[in-house]
C-alpha cells in the first residue's frame, strides 16, 4: 500500500478527517482524559468501505492525532491497534460475506429493511470490527491498571457500534456511489491486490467472532468478579479483578491475532 502513491493520500485525508471530527468533541468526555462521545467512531467504517487499508492506517494515525489534543499517555498505543482493527475489519469481511455494494438496501419500511439479509451482514461486519477495538483497547487499559475492561471495553463497544451501525449506512449511501464513479475505491487504486482464498478468509473470520464475542462475555465476568481464575491472596480486590481480567482475556487476544492475520 505505501508504494501506491494515492493510497498514501488517502490514508492522510482518512486522518486529517478522523482528528478534525474527534477533537471538537474533547469537551464532551464519558471519561475523562480516556473517551469521550464520538461521532467520528463512523469515519473508520465508512472510509474502510471505500479506501481499504488506507482506512485502517488512517483511523490509527488520526485517532492518535485526535488523542493528542486530549493529552497523549500509554494507553493511546492501543487506542493506535484498536482503532487499526476498527478500520481494517470492515473492508476485509465484507468481502468474505457479501459480493454487493456494502449499502444496506432500504425496502420504503423498517422492518422489512432491518430483516433483509444484507442489513444483517452489514451489521455483523460493524459489530466484530467495533468489538475487537473494544477488546484490544479494553484490555491494553486495564493491564496498565487505568480502567477496568468492564467500564472501558462496553464504553468503546458501545460507542462505535451505536455510530457505526446508524450513522454509518446513512453516510455510505450517499458517498460511496459518488467514489466509486470516481474509481476512488481501494479496487480501482490497487488493482492488483490479491484476493483472500475464501476458507482461509472464513476460518480467520470465525476466529475473530469467536474471540470478540467470547473476550466481551469472559472480560466482563472476570471485571465485576463474577468469574474468578485464582484466587490473589493480600491484594485490593478491585486490583486482583483487574489482573484477573488481564490474563483471562490473553488467548481471546492470542485467537483475534490469528483470525486478522488469516484475512
Amino acid at each position: 500500500m505505501w508504494q501506491n502513491t494515492r493510497m498514501v493520500v488517502l490514508t492522510a485525508m482518512t486522518a486529517s478527517l478522523y482528528a478534525a471530527i474527534l477533537i471538537p468533541f474533547k469537551v464532551l468526555p464519558i471519561i475523562p482524559g480516556v473517551t469521550e462521545f464520538r461521532p467520528a467512531n463512523a469515519v473508520p467504517v465508512i472510509c474502510s468501505f471505500l479506501f481499504g487499508p488506507a482506512a485502517a492506517w488512517g483511523s490509527a494515525i488520526g485517532n492518535v492525532i485526535g488523542d493528542f489534543f486530549g493529552g497523549l499517555g500509554p494507553g493511546d498505543f492501543f487506542g493506535f491497534i484498536g482503532n487499526f482493527l476498527y478500520g481494517y475489519i470492515p473492508y476485509k469481511t465484507w468481502e468474505l460475506v457479501s459480493s454487493r455494494d456494502p449499502i444496506p438496501p432500504w425496502h420504503g419500511r423498517w422492518a422489512s429493511f432491518l430483516l433483509d439479509p444484507e442489513w444483517l451482514k452489514f451489521g455483523a461486519v460493524v459489530f466484530v470490527s467495533a468489538g475487537a477495538c473494544a477488546l484490544v483497547i479494553g484490555w491494553g487499559l486495564n493491564l496498565l491498571g487505568f480502567i477496568p475492561f468492564a467500564v472501558l471495553g462496553n464504553i468503546v463497544l458501545f460507542n462505535n457500534l451505536a455510530v457505526g451501525a446508524t450513522i454509518g449506512p446513512l453516510l455510505l449511501a450517499v458517498i460511496y456511489p459518488r467514489v466509486k464513479r470516481g474509481r476512488l475505491l481501494y479496487r480501482d487504486v490497487m488493482p492488483r491486490r490479491a484476493p483472500t482464498p475464501p476458507l482461509r478468509g472464513g476460518i480467520g473470520l470465525a476466529l475473530i467472532a469467536i474471540a470478540v464475542v467470547g473476550g466481551m462475555v469472559i472480560g466482563n465476568l472476570l471485571s465485576t468478579g463474577q468469574l474468578s481464575l485464582v484466587q490473589l491472596e493480600g491484594i485490593d480486590p478491585s486490583r486482583a479483578r483487574m489482573i484477573e481480567a488481564t490474563l483471562g482475556l490473553l488467548p481471546a487476544l492470542v485467537i483475534l491475532v490469528i483470525g486478522v492475520l488469516l484475512l
